[in-house]
């Protein structure tokens, strides 16, 4: 029962961490003025583009940090 609660947690950290990776990625990504580059009256394309960025690198940052945190739970099985 014990490793259901493990993975249940892990789970949760996982989720979490990703959108807090997205949410930190979409405020950062508001300072870019890409209205500059998107042709007139295109809001929603701009917006996708903002969403759709937000989560790839939100995603990558939360999986770099997972991983690091993942394996730095493994460096005391090196000594």
């Amino acid at each position: 029962m014990e490793i259901y609660q493990a993975i249940g947690q892990e789970a949760l950290i996982g989720i979490l961490s990703h959108l807090f990776f997205i949410a930190i990625t979409f405020y950062a990504l508001q300072a870019f003025m890409l209205e500059k580059i998107f042709k007139k009256n295109k809001v929603f394309q701009i917006q996708l583009i903002y969403i759709l960025l937000s989560i790839a690198i939100g995603s990558a940052v939360s999986n770099f940090f997972l991983q690091i945190s993942n394996w730095s739970g493994k460096l005391p099985y090196l000594f």
